[in-house]
């Protein structure tokens, strides 16, 4: 593999099946929760130093680490609020993964072949890794830029639209094409249909036609041109991560707005929840106006000059 080098703060999160059209074995699936554990294992304390369940009410616990006022909570979280804390935890940790994998296809999904010949506990086992593969993305500190390229189909699909920010050619074709043979991709359709929507997913679960990226609801996937220009916009996003944002922040701010998406207004009975997540996301915006990267962020917006930052 020769692929572009990463900054210093970025690394390759791989897919290491070229063989066999990058297919989601149980060999494969594993080595990827194994990378994404070294990428997210604290080397101070070994601990696993992933994003909080999408739960509002963690808010809470947020708060009183920040006002060290429940022990238990700075124990818990302190890490993903405090500077110094984060340098501890991660500051050895890339602040930015790429997935990727090697071939003209991304990834063909679940290896329909080993699946045949497994027995049934090791097919729970590959659906269960597959699922917490997909989880330790979501809740990965470091942002993920999927560069997804040919085909992601099945479990690919999942895999490529669970990604952070997915980023395709063109004419990279996204399918789920399970009901073709039976079994509908009902799993995949999980992530798929958060990313592209409840009425444009059944449409590719039920028909199980091929979709072009450029034919994707808009802005779903950030598409480019070819290849080419797929490898120069990979390494735009992520020198913008890596090297002009704090890790810190990235990391609070992902977890803050994939649990205010999840608001749907039940707790009033009425409402569509904007209320609610409004509310929610102001106290969340004066816990961020606290860190230190965001007090240096507005002080070099106020002297005019590049901010130095801490995490």
């Amino acid at each position: 593999m020769s692929w572009p080098k990463l900054p210093a703060k970025a690394a390759y999160l791989t897919l290491n099946n070229p063989q066999r059209r990058n297919a989601l074995s149980l060999s494969v699936l594993r080595d990827l929760r194994d990378q994404l554990h070294r990428f997210n294992t604290s080397p101070k304390d070994g601990r696993l130093r992933i994003l909080p369940p999408f739960h509002p009410q963690i808010l809470q616990k947020l708060e009183a680490a920040d006002e060290a006022t429940d022990s238990s909570a700075v124990e818990e979280y302190g890490w993903l609020l405090d500077a110094s804390k984060w340098k501890e935890a991660r500051g050895e940790l890339p602040s930015v993964l790429v997935l990727r994998s090697d071939g003209p296809v991304f990834s063909a999904g679940h290896d329909l072949g080993e699946l045949r010949q497994l027995p049934h506990s090791d097919v729970k086992e590959t659906f269960a890794i597959c699922a917490e593969v997909m989880s330790l993305i979501r809740r990965s500190p470091a942002p993920v830029v999927g560069r997804v390229q040919g085909l992601a189909t099945a479990a690919g699909c999942q895999l490529a639209l669970a990604t952070d920010l997915p980023v395709a050619a063109a004419a990279t074709q996204f399918r789920l094409p399970g009901a073709s043979m039976g079994l509908p991709c009902t799993s995949p359709s999980s992530a798929v249909s958060r990313r592209l929507g409840n009425a444009f997913t059944y449409r590719m679960l039920a028909m199980a036609e091929p979709i072009r990226a450029d034919r994707l609801p808009g802005g779903a996937v950030e598409v480019v041109a070819d290849e080419a220009a797929l490898d120069v916009r990979v390494h735009e996003m992520v020198e913008q991560l890596a090297e002009k944002t704090a890790a810190q922040p990235q990391a609070l701010g992902k977890w803050a707005y994939w649990t205010q998406v999840g608001f749907n207004g039940q707790r009033d009975g009425g409402s569509d929840g904007y209320e609610d997540a409004v509310s929610w996301t102001g106290r969340m915006m004066a816990l961020h106006a606290r860190s230190a990267d965001a007090r240096e962020g507005m002080e070099a917006f106020k002297g005019k000059r590049k901010p130095e930052w801490k995490t």
